[in-house]
């Protein structure tokens, strides 16, 4: 679905990557951990395109209908319907396809009923699952999420894993930073471990929890990094 080449990325005098490489496959779900500062939300970045870099960035052809989701996700001063039909604009929908994309996408992150509610008038919680919909709706094929989960309670973050979940099992390709082990061990097919702009680890999710890692890769995984 995407491949990154020896990828590099230099913020001034801060090499935030260094010759990163890795691949993601069709219906694959990664999750990205790794101490604050590893380089997690720079390779987010760098895979959807976003940043300048030095290496080679391939994607498969249907992985140009993707889409990112941030950790403080921003809403227009609009309605709810309105920020995912701004999202659907950008997104090349047709418009003739923008009403039932928006009532779906609203039905699937439960938030049905709010269509005029202005957007920035809804909780941390609602916000974030307006994100999620608004990049459902353009129904990208790779999608990107940092930290989705970071600053929402326990009822909340079980809302965005059960959405992400159901991606999943649909078929989607995710790429998710997560600081959020458990949310790690339970969604993803496969972790990455990053520090200080280098991949240490990349292992399908159970080796990983179970015995696959050695040296400072394993003294995250108990904690004894932040």
């Amino acid at each position: 679905m995407i491949s990154m080449r020896d990828i590099s990325v230099r913020f001034g005098e801060v090499q935030a990557l260094k010759g990163v490489s890795i691949a993601v496959g069709r219906g694959e779900f990664v999750a990205l951990v790794g101490p604050n500062g590893s380089g997690k939300t720079t390779l987010l970045r760098a895979m959807h395109g976003m940043l300048s870099l030095r290496g080679r960035r391939e994607l498969a052809p249907e992985a140009a209908r993707q889409a990112m989701v941030f950790q403080r996700p921003f809403v227009m001063r609009l309605s709810v319907s309105n920020n995912l039909r701004l999202a659907l604009w950008l997104g090349g929908v047709p418009r003739a396809q923008w009403n039932e994309r928006i009532a779906s996408a609203l039905e699937r992150v439960s938030l049905q009923g709010l269509e005029e509610r202005p957007a920035r008038a809804l909780s941390g919680g609602q916000q974030q699952r307006l994100a999620i919909a608004r990049a459902w709706a353009v129904q990208p094929a790779l999608l990107f999420l940092d930290e989705p989960t970071a600053s929402l309670d326990p009822a909340a973050k079980k809302d965005v894993e059960t959405l992400l979940a159901g991606f999943a099992a649909d078929g989607m390709t995710l790429v998710m930073s997560t600081h959020n082990l458990g949310q790690a061990k339970r969604l993803a097919s496969r972790v990455v471990y990053l520090e200080d702009g280098e991949i240490h680890a990349d292992l399908p999710t159970a080796q990983f929890f179970d015995g696959g890692l050695t040296g400072r890769a394993q003294q995250f995984l108990k904690g004894e990094m932040a």
